[in-house]
């Protein structure tokens, strides 16, 4: 079975990128006996203005999106296919948009430990977000969620208080803008193939096939 690795450019407060796990993860389960999938998350802000004590969400979002209309049209839309994939979006709940630089921290660090405890830490900085309006710019918030993932509490917390790792996070940012990425979810497969977007389950599944049937038959060009 051929294996092939996407690097997922993403951000936590993004809501495309929630729907993009979901659905990539169906697509992981189409293609089980074919393709083996290794996902790495790699970070991403679509804020970088926000202070480190976040800001009001919806004056925010309001700003951004262009008044109260565009945001409930936008909500609507991603409740619904949220719903189809199995997320409960209360974007109501959600009172503080929060600066996710401290998030994608201890995204990293997960990695450090293994692909497992990553997708775990991933999930549930999505969940906390998108369905319990938690705020994942807070300290405690996010000790409590690298906890539930199976890492060391303490350990967390100690990092977090320190600069550890930021100028690796908004350096990898940095390089991946400059790579062409401007926008998330983006999936990076085998270093040399992009899909941007989130993407149906059936065009991520039929992509994958596609990539793990050109390295077998690169393969066997070779022998």
């Amino acid at each position: 079975m051929e294996r092939v690795t996407i690097d997922l450019v993403s951000d936590v407060v993004c809501p495309w990128c929630y729907v993009g796990k979901a659905r990539l993860e169906l697509a992981i389960a189409e293609v089980q006996d074919e393709v083996g999938i290794d996902v790495n998350w790699r970070p991403y802000r679509l804020n970088p203005d926000i202070p480190p004590e976040g800001v009001d969400q919806k004056a925010y979002l309001e700003e951004k999106l262009g008044g109260a209309e565009a945001v409930a049209r936008s909500r609507e839309t991603l409740t619904k296919l949220g719903a189809e994939v199995g997320i409960r979006f209360d974007f109501e709940a959600i009172k503080i948009g929060p600066n996710t630089l401290d998030a994608h921290r201890l995204i990293h660090w997960a990695m450090l430990e293994s692909r497992e405890i990553q997708d775990l830490v991933v999930t549930g900085l999505f969940r906390a977000n998108f369905e319990e309006g938690r705020n994942v710019g807070d300290h405690a918030v996010l000790a409590d969620i690298a906890e539930a993932a199976g890492m060391d509490r303490k350990v967390v917390e100690n990092l977090l208080k320190s600069d550890a790792d930021k100028d690796m996070v908004l350096g990898e940012i940095d390089a991946a803008q400059k790579m062409g990425v401007n926008g998330v979810p983006f999936f990076i497969i085998d270093g040399q193939y992009a899909v941007s977007g989130a993407q149906t389950p059936d065009v991520l599944a039929g992509a994958f096939r596609d990539i793990a049937k050109l390295k077998t038959e690169a393969r066997k060009s070779m022998i």
